[in-house]
Formats: C-alpha cells, sequence, structure tokens
C-alpha cells in the first residue's frame, strides 16, 4: 500500500511504525473471509480492509475522524483473525490500537458514550471496585428488561442499550475473594521444578477466582512453585482497547516493575497466564515498549517470560491422571490461537488427560465477548455469540472448554451445556475437584 506521510509525521515514532504496517497491505482481501464483523455484515467498511483505509487516512491527515469512520473502528472485535489470514504479515494489532488511540485523542464522542467507556476503562482494571459494582449489579439487573433490547442499526448501540447489556452480564451468583489472589508463594509439593509468577489478573479474580485455584493447585501438584508477586495485576488491554494508551502503559510498568523485583530476587523461570487476552497483551510488552529506552529492556524481559498455562504444563507433562472420558469442544478464544499462535498445546493436554477432543466448525471466528465489546457493541455480541453457540452444540459435547475466562462466562450464556476453563479439567484429571460447571 502506497503511503503519504511527511518527513514531520514520520518522526513519530508511533506513526512510523503504523506507516512501517500500512506499506506491508497489498489489498488482497484474504482478511474479509475471517473477519467476523465482515462475515455477519458484509459490508467493506467493517473488514480488516475497510478498517486499514479508515486508519491510513485519519493518520496521513493528521485530523479527527469522522464518526463513521469511528463507528466501523469501533466495530473491531481486535479478534486478530485477520493476522492469522495475511500472507503479507499485516500487524493489525498494532495499527488498530494506533488507530483507537488516535480517535481517543482526536475524536469527541457523545456525552453518554464517553460516560460509558470511561466507567468501564475505570471499573475493569480494579478488582475491587469491579466487585463491588457487581454487586450493586445484581441488585439492579432485574430491571434490565425494562431497557431496550437492541438496535436496527447493530453497531448503533445507545447507552440504554449498553446499560442493559452491561446488567444481563453481572452473573447471578457472585464469589468472594479467593485467598489465592493475595500476594503470597505456594510451595511444590514434590522436588521443585520450576519456579513461576502466576498473573492474578483483574477482572477473572470477579468473575472467575475459581481459575486461579485450580492453576494453583494444578502447578503446586506438577512440582512447581508458584509466586502471587505484590504489585501485579490488570495487564492493560482493557483500556488499550479503547484507546487509553497511556493508563495501559502505566498498568504494564506496575506488573515489568512487580515481576523484575521477583526475576532479580529469588528469579523466575516463567510469567503464567490463564487468561488468554491479557497473555497477548504482556506477551506484546516488548513492542509496547520499543520507544522507551528506560523500560524496553525490562519489558522485553518479562515478554519473554510470559508463558500461557498450557505451554508450561506441555512443558513438564501431566502426571498422575485418572482419564475423564468426556467428550470435550475445545473453543479456542481469539488470543489465544490469533494473538498468542498457542492452538495445538491445550488439545493435546486435553487429550493427554483422557478426554476426547472436538474443534469446534467456524473456530477461527471470534464468540463475541472481546473484552468490553460485549458491553460496547453488545447486538453484534450476541449475534456472534449465538453462531458460535450453535457451532459447539452441533458437536454434542459433554462439555466445553476455553482458556479465557470472558469466553466462558459469554458462552455459557447461551447454551446449556457446561463450560469450564481448560486448567480446571486439567485438575480434575490430576486430582482437584470436580469442576463447578460439572457438578
Amino acid at each position: 500500500m502506497q503511503t503519504n506521510f511527511t518527513l514531520a509525521q514520520l518522526a513519530d515514532p508511533e506513526t512510523a511504525r503504523s506507516e512501517h504496517i500500512l506499506r506491508k497491505c497489498v489489498h488482497c482481501g484474504f482478511c474479509t473471509a475471517t473477519c467476523p464483523t465482515f462475515v455477519l455484515l458484509g459490508d467493506e467498511r467493517d473488514s480488516p480492509r475497510g478498517r486499514i483505509y479508515f486508519i491510513k487516512s485519519m493518520l496521513e491527515g493528521d485530523r479527527a475522524p469522522t464518526a463513521s469512520e469511528v463507528k466501523h473502528v469501533d466495530r473491531c472485535l481486535s479478534c486478530l483473525s485477520c493476522m492469522t489470514t495475511c500472507p503479507s504479515g499485516v500487524h493489525y494489532m498494532h495499527l488498530v490500537d494506533h488507530g483507537r488511540h488516535h480517535i481517543e485523542e482526536r475524536f469527541k464522542r457523545p456525552l453518554p458514550d464517553r460516560l460509558m467507556r470511561g466507567l468501564l476503562a475505570w471499573l475493569m482494571p480494579r478488582p475491587a471496585l469491579f466487585r463491588w459494582t457487581m454487586m450493586l449489579g445484581r441488585l439492579a439487573k432485574p430491571l434490565a428488561t425494562m431497557l431496550p433490547a437492541g438496535s436496527a442499526d447493530p453497531g448503533g448501540a445507545t447507552f440504554l442499550h449498553r446499560l442493559r447489556a452491561m446488567l444481563e452480564a453481572v452473573p447471578d451468583r457472585l464469589a468472594g475473594p479467593s485467598p489465592v489472589d493475595r500476594p503470597q508463594t505456594f510451595p511444590a509439593l514434590g522436588l521443585r521444578r520450576k519456579r513461576v509468577a502466576l498473573m492474578p489478573g483483574c477482572g477473572q479474580q470477579v468473575l472467575a477466582p475459581e481459575v486461579n485455584e485450580a492453576t494453583v493447585r494444578l502447578l503446586t501438584r506438577h512440582d512447581i512453585e508458584v509466586v502471587n508477586v505484590a504489585g501485579s495485576g490488570c495487564c492493560g488491554s482493557s483500556v488499550l482497547h479503547v484507546g487509553r494508551n497511556d493508563e495501559a502503559m502505566a498498568l504494564a510498568r506496575r506488573n515489568i516493575a512487580a515481576w523484575m523485583r521477583e526475576i532479580d530476587g529469588a528469579g523466575l523461570d516463567a510469567i503464567v497466564i490463564n487468561a488468554s487476552g491479557c497473555g497477548t497483551t504482556v506477551k506484546d510488552y516488548g513492542a509496547m515498549f520499543a520507544n522507551d529506552p528506560e523500560w524496553r529492556e525490562r519489558a522485553e524481559q518479562v515478554a519473554r517470560l510470559a508463558k500461557d498455562v498450557s505451554e508450561v504444563m506441555l512443558e513438564i507433562g501431566l502426571a498422575n491422571v485418572t482419564a475423564r472420558p468426556l467428550t470435550v469442544a475445545y473453543h479456542s478464544a481469539c488470543s489465544m490461537q490469533h494473538g498468542q499462535k498457542v492452538i495445538e498445546q491445550p488439545k493435546k493436554l486435553l487429550r493427554d488427560a483422557g478426554f476426547v477432543v472436538k474443534d469446534v466448525p467456524e473456530g477461527h471466528l471470534c464468540c463475541g465477548w472481546a473484552g468490553t465489546y460485549q458491553v460496547l457493541q453488545p447486538e453484534l455480541s450476541r449475534r456472534l455469540r449465538d453462531r458460535k453457540v450453535a457451532n459447539i452444540e452441533s458437536l454434542g459435547p459433554d462439555v466445553i472448554a476455553a482458556g479465557n475466562f470472558g469466553c466462558i462466562g459469554n458462552i455459557a450464556s447461551g447454551t446449556g451445556i457446561p463450560i469450564a476453563h481448560t486448567v480446571e479439567l486439567l485438575d480434575w484429571a490430576t486430582g482437584g475437584p470436580k469442576p463447578a460447571a460439572l457438578q
């Protein structure tokens, strides 16, 4: 793709990186076939290629984007399926993040939109505050049916549509804070083979604390010492994806500083992450700080150590397996398969644990959760969820497995088939408790 940036514009490192990405695009259109919003809407503006043109135009023109451009960029899920498909290696993730940041800086959204986005950006990285909001949300949830359910324009959700989606996403049951999520060290049950940090996350602590608990049990049972490092928390993706780059980098710096203290102290063999969206972001910390000489090396070191829990467990191998002959439909979260390129490891571990594993038809398409997307684009999110559920149910599985708590909650809201995190099933097969979803 030909670009027309000025030398002054290219002096900005972020713009120079985006220009390099844009030049790789050859307009082939392969990305359209695997883009969830294009598959649903059939609108070129809602494809990666269309959004690339919009972002190129606003960046080259050094101008405020139009409302139409913002609408179509907002509809992007950041599922990164286009990056898997692209034969030219266009790094769409970095480009769309730049586009969102530009929109956040140069476009004035309507007040209700600003309030909703600000609320989500404030709540998501703060588990304690998020928990209190969920508790209040449970009281208000019966009022959701009084709010409008959908919009004729799939991307034209109003504040009330989004408020309904937010209330509907509040779980009927909310577990209390898990003791696992406090800073501490969990010793290996046998002779220590590895020492790892477990990323505690943010939303998962509130919505699915059982995932960290199962992860600690699984790792320590396999002779891995696990450290919950004081100061680590939200990866930054929840604010990065609404264009708040400075806030995302502040959260990333906090994590990097906390983990580096541990690396330079007792040492770490890996930083284990069990929410795939967080894994994609932490593994990209090196790129995030590429132009920051103070933080670049530390960010790169942290990114190299970041591993999905399935990557670590495949290195170790499962021990003392009690086979569970259930049929599992494995849903590969977008951030797992497209973001991290972790595809076969979870499925192999599940097979090693005795499960019969089936791939989901159209498995490359997003389930519609995508972090804040479920609230900000409720109609598109719901349509993608229903499509995903129909594909899963066509397999007739006993249970669904996934490596991202957001996907788990979203898919569960559309089906009666039990669904659990992959690590919960592996924990159960090697001596842990039966997942609550199966009880």
